[in-house]
């Protein structure tokens, strides 16, 4: 016999239907239903609330085989299918990300697919491997941020036994993965929680109705999530969760969801002896969600930082548009390099207000923030998805990577970004309803006609193609004109495992120069110093040392380096002790 339970405390009647068989369920302790019948590893199943005909998937539903209307199946992962009792973690601080979409990955889109690429990213020097969500929604593609059944892992990917090979296969290559984790809403369809209870609160957002975190019921919502979360780490073995959005999550508590968490995580990673990562993606500028609980935050491990990204493509690219109105000066850059955040209870013209909270670079480590040069969100967002090698020069690429990359942030990069990818990253959808398909488009083309963009021009996101020609090309790498990026990114990450200066997280330790008008900005860490010229000519810059890597050719006197346009060269102190031998420069 097997334990069936699900929470419905408001139904007055609640069935299980397991294998075509119906039975009824006793009402137990809070709201939990349970009933005991015949049905072992891979039985269907499904629940009956009050006299509604309707079969409802199990709200934590390990596996969905026949989508997210379907009836949910037992599934439990096989012991054997895990070899890393070995693996010991790997904590956020000293980590380079890699953020992919399992889809569009490869070409085939599936786990095991993207376990045939982790050898690059090895090679690469990637040591945490972050997956875009793949919780079960509904349809066949998608960015994941839909998912409606949060326990049940994606079926075209190759639902949860295919999740287990791919983190199995990450640890016995030294890398430690993120998951994206979206708790602040549901997707459009599927989402049969209301049925059961209060999973939703009575406040909205752009995504629709908020989750019930401080109403009556919340206890249980709340514990549904911090179970999914746990779930994550101990029974798949993830060593790091990406929360998305933060900042929609409504929750009035004295002790709020995120701490609550924080809290659960670090009892969970004492009992299996490895680090476990919360990290936040939050448009707040709030850095109580990276302070220490002991210390009145949130006790997260780090969060995404965008001012970080909107500095550096700002300066690089030109582009001032919507939010990146208030960035693009050298002051800027040099500013948020050195204290993290650019808005910090400053105004924001996009906002039209003030906006963020300064960081304490005494209390909170560079490393607790994530730094990229690009992530889905700001290659997906844009309304033709295109990646910033469209329109900006090799030179221009490298030196984002390099500001990036010698930072002392966590590095965070985005699949293909590292040979500067030519495929687009596009918003792709595949609802099967086709009201709902139609509305999704519409609102896209919607929103970037706002920004002057024609309405033809922007890809639809319910076409195969738009979905088809988002997946990266992998005969890119070994082509003459992406290698030299590639060398690049990988020498340049070779020098940040190499060089234990580079290593220091030390937000007080990083000074900056520059020049406004000439464009060009020197960044110096522990006697290494990064030298980038952002303008069309070449410059002077008041700066020597012995090259580590250079982008183009340098000329140097004794006071000065001459950077070609668009290129940096990364600089050492001779008489700095335990200098590493040079790297060549990238060609």
């Amino acid at each position: 016999m097997s334990r069936f339970e699900v929470w419905a405390p408001a139904a007055a009647r609640v069935r299980v239907e397991v294998a075509g068989a119906v039975h009824e369920m006793r009402p137990g302790a809070d709201g939990w239903w349970v009933a005991e019948a015949e049905g072992g590893p891979g039985v269907r199943y499904g629940f009956l609330i009050d006299d509604d005909a309707l079969v409802l998937p199990d709200p934590r539903s390990a596996r969905q085989p026949d989508g997210v209307h379907g009836r949910s199946a037992r599934h439990a992962l096989d012991p054997a299918g895990w070899t890393d009792s070995g693996w010991t973690g790997r904590q956020l601080a000293g980590s380079v990300c890699y953020e992919l979409h399992v889809g569009t990955f490869t070409p085939e889109g599936t786990f095991d697919a993207a376990v045939e690429r982790l050898d690059h990213l090895v090679e690469l020097g990637v040591t945490t491997v972050e997956l875009m969500p793949v919780n079960a929604f509904n349809g066949v593609w998608n960015w994941g941020y839909d998912g409606v059944l949060w326990y049940a892992v994606h079926e075209p990917y190759g639902g949860p036994d295919g999740l287990q090979r791919f983190v199995n296969a990450c640890h016995g290559r030294g890398l430690a993965v993120a998951l994206d984790v979206v708790y602040n809403h549901l997707g459009p369809s599927g989402n049969y929680l209301p049925r059961f209870g209060p999973y939703l609160g009575a406040e909205s957002n752009t995504w629709g109705q908020q989750l019930n975190l401080d109403g009556p019921g919340s206890d249980e919502v709340r514990r549904y999530i911090i179970d999914n979360a746990l779930r994550w780490f101990d029974e798949f073995h993830i060593d790091a969760l990406r929360l998305d959005a933060v900042h929609a999550l409504v929750d009035h508590r004295a002790i709020g969801l995120l701490e609550e968490l924080a809290t659960e995580t670090a009892a969970l990673s004492a009992r299996l002896g490895r680090p476990l990562s919360l990290i936040a993606e939050s448009d707040l500028n709030d850095p109580r969600l990276i302070t220490p609980c002991a210390a009145g935050g949130f006790g997260l491990h780090a969060q995404w930082n965008d001012d970080l990204h909107h500095a550096v493509h700002t300066a690089v690219s030109g582009e001032r548009q919507g939010y990146y109105a208030d960035f693009g000066s050298m002051r800027c850059l040099a500013d948020t390099l050195r204290n993290g955040f650019f808005h910090a209870a400053t105004y924001s013209s996009f906002r039209g207000r003030t906006h963020g909270r300064p960081l304490n670079t005494r209390l909170i480590p560079g490393s607790a923030l994530m730094g990229y040069t690009c992530t889905h969100d700001q290659i997906g967002n844009r309304a033709l998805g295109d990646r910033p090698s469209a329109y900006l020069t090799d030179g221009q690429l490298a030196i984002k990577a390099a500001l990036i990359l010698i930072s002392p942030y966590t590095p965070m990069l985005f699949m293909g970004e590292e040979w500067g990818a030519r495929t687009p990253f596009q918003y792709f959808t595949s609802h099967p309803e086709p009201k709902l398909a139609a509305a999704v488009a519409e609102g896209r083309r919607n929103e970037f006609a706002d920004h002057g963009w024609p309405a033809a021009d922007i890809p639809d996101p319910q076409a195969p193609a738009t979905f088809h020609r988002s997946k990266l090309d992998w005969s890119e790498p070994g082509n003459p004109t992406h290698s030299r990026l590639l060398n690049c990114y990988r020498a340049l990450l070779t020098l940040r495992r190499t060089e234990p200066s580079l290593a220091d997280p030390r937000l007080d330790r990083l000074t900056a120069e520059y020049d406004e008008n000439e464009r060009w900005i020197i960044v110096h860490r522990n006697g290494i110093h990064l030298a980038c010229n952002l303008s069309e000519h070449p410059v002077r810059l008041p700066v020597t040392g012995d090259p580590l890597l250079v982008w183009d050719p340098i000329q140097q006197t004794d006071s000065h380096t001459t950077v070609p346009a668009h290129s940096f060269a990364l600089l050492s102190d001779p008489e700095r002790a335990g200098i590493t031998r040079p790297v060549a420069p990238a060609e």
